[in-house]
């Protein structure tokens, strides 16, 4: 259904990719992967239209109708929210408009009006054979958060993070037979994305997805697109099944290549770390099932290096580490919550869950002291030392000094050798550490705050949506480092294996200003509550 022919970009000196020639085929899921750089969204814009290759060309099968999320949040600024999701169907929009003036000011007694009007009822049943179109954006719009009385209203009065959500509801809305999405859960809460979930596997045509949502990938996809070496390698199978199959490789080349694979024991403890989370090591088996159906020696080792995050507290949390008692906060008339009451032991991992804007951002400002609470009080144990991974993180990773000076404006003490060490865990080589902290893309300025936070040594980490920015084997690594972590920790994720990889417990505020506190892991959470 689509295909690239000898698909070349280059930039000057640099080749992104060379000579791709691929054939993706209906009621396939791919995902597409490879690191921060390789040029996923390049390909992505590439396949849409939107972006001319240096060489080669895209094919795509006569009569096939192609949507690709729009990246452009302020392209609809004097649409409605409605009108902004029926324009995903522009014949639609158009053949609807025009219908409209002339029911407003046309001559009935026109022959050429009344031919016209004809015409365009003719567009509208063949695009809309059902007459449904504003029942299917009404209810794509009340799945993304928005309340039907809000779907005539501009969009010029709603924030970025929900402009894009109206893009993606407007190309869901096409329904096309080639669906292209680069990083579809941006500004979803957990809830929202297990629904895009369902919708996306019911795609009966072609999709390419990019996202550094594992779990998301997992539930989605059929094949992944493997972006490394300039090229692209395809693969039957999940991010997961890619990813063991990966590394398995790895490591059979890093021991001997000319020997077999270890003994299962090896396979599975290697599976039972990968999953981060002791209540998963019982799908080690499972795995192995689907690893011995793998054709491992169709998979060239990665070029992408992990990087190893590891958080050391300088000393242990103690027997009081946080209480919480009746604390409430509003913004004007608006109360985001009240009568938050928690306490928090020692050995504690909290993952602190709800959907967008019930005030987790909130709750951790108040907590690390950058906003005063309305009501209520905290009291942190005397021997807790924390450190603040802020959900604006690239704004405030900013500045003219290269990254160790940065890193060591924060505590004069700090060796230098120590901070390049810890850079270089980072994946920040010798010549990348010169680089000015404001030269730093989102990704690059979210590894230096991770960096930073490992010289804390703190013994409590609190983070906001550490995962944005990061790729996929950054999530990874960050969740194996919160899981072996000795301290306690807070973290505000809508990235569910993110979650299972650490969480100990549970605490989701609610809509209604309430909260569900949960001692247990995620997977124990959604068995009782749902997502």
């Amino acid at each position: 259904m689509l295909s690239t022919v000898n698909l070349t970009q280059r930039y000057g000196k640099r080749v992104l990719f060379d000579k791709i020639s691929i054939t993706l085929d209906a009621g396939k899921r791919y995902g597409l992967i490879g690191a921060n750089g390789a040029g996923k969204s390049t390909f992505m814009k590439i396949l849409s239209g939107e972006l001319e290759p240096t060489d080669g060309e895209v094919q795509i099968q006569p009569g096939a109708r192609l949507g690709a999320l729009s990246q452009n949040q302020y392209a609809f600024e004097e649409f409605t929210l409605k009108d902004a999701v029926l324009y995903g169907n522009k014949k639609l929009y158009d053949a609807q408009k025009e219908k409209e003036k002339l029911y407003m000011e046309g001559d009935f007694d026109s022959d050429e009006v009344n031919n016209r009007l004809g015409e365009l009822e003719m567009i509208c049943a063949d695009e809309d054979p059902t007459y449904e179109s504003d029942v299917k954006i009404e209810k794509l719009l009340s799945k993304l958060g928005f309340p039907v009385e809000q779907h005539e209203e501009l969009m010029s009065s709603i924030t970025g993070g929900d402009k894009f959500k109206v893009l993606l509801a407007q190309v869901l809305f096409l329904k096309p037979d080639v669906l292209l999405l680069d990083e579809p859960t941006n500004n979803l809460d957990i809830e929202t994305i297990s629904w895009l979930e369902e919708e996306l596997k019911r795609h009966e045509g072609v999709l390419v997805v990019i996202s550094h949502d594992r779990h998301f990938l997992n539930g989605v996809v059929t094949h992944i697109l493997d972006l490394d070496f300039q090229n692209i390698r395809e693969f039957t199978g999940n991010y997961d099944d890619w990813y063991i199959a990966a590394n398995l490789l790895s490591k059979q080349a890093e021991t001997d290549r000319g020997k077999a694979l270890k003994e299962k024991e090896e396979l599975e403890k290697f599976i039972a770390r990968f999953s981060a989370n002791a209540s998963k090591a019982k799908q080690a088996t499972s795995r192995q099932k689907q690893l011995d159906k793998l054709d491992v020696g169709e998979i060239q080792i990665s070029s992408r290096r992990d990087p190893s995050i590891v958080f050391k507290p300088h000393r242990d949390t103690g027997n009081e580490v946080l209480e919480v008692n009746n604390l409430a906060k509003s913004y004007g008339q608006e109360q985001v919550f009240k009568g938050l009451s928690f306490k928090i032991n020692p050995g504690e991992k909290i993952a602190l869950i709800g959907a967008n804007g019930v005030g987790k951002t909130t709750l951790l400002e108040i907590l690390m002291e950058k906003l005063p609470a309305d009501g209520g009080s905290f009291v942190w144990g005397q021997t807790i030392t924390s450190t603040y991974f802020p959900q604006n993180t690239t704004d405030i990773v900013m500045g003219d000094e290269e990254l160790p000076q940065w890193i060591q404006g924060f505590d004069p003490k700090w060796h230098i050798d120590d901070i390049r060490k810890t850079l270089g865990r980072m994946l920040f080589s010798g010549e990348e550490q010169k680089k000015k902290v404001n030269a730093c893309s989102g990704g690059e300025k979210h590894r230096v705050m991770l960096s930073k936070m490992m010289m804390d040594s703190a013994n409590f980490l609190v983070l906001d949506e550490p995962n944005n920015h990061l790729d996929l084997e950054a999530i990874i690594a960050l969740g194996e480092a919160l899981h072996n972590y000795q301290g306690g920790v807070i973290c505000v994720s809508h990235d569910r294996e993110l979650i299972d990889a650490f969480a100990t417990r549970i605490i989701k505020l609610n809509e209604d200003g309430t909260m569900i506190d949960f001692e247990g892991d995620y997977e124990a959470f959604v068995e009782i509550y749902g997502h």
